[in-house]
């Protein structure tokens, strides 16, 4: 079973997404991080444990070097 709440979460996004539509959006909740579409809030969401998320974020600060 999910940590993360998805109905209650608070999610959120980049604040440099310009409100463009075209983001991923993340809550936090215990163990676990969700991801969703922003242009489907209401669609599939996908719960990744905090060390995937960790090595995920920490992947991208890597190529971007």
């Amino acid at each position: 079973m999910s940590t993360v709440d998805v109905a209650r979460a608070k999610w959120r996004k980049s604040s440099r997404s310009n409100n463009g539509g075209n983001c991923v959006e993340v809550a936090f909740g215990g163990t676990e991080v969700a991801v969703r579409d922003s242009k489907n809030p209401g669609g599939a969401v996908l719960i990744f444990g905090r060390g995937q998320w960790d090595a995920f974020l920490a992947g991208v600060k890597h190529r971007r070097g």
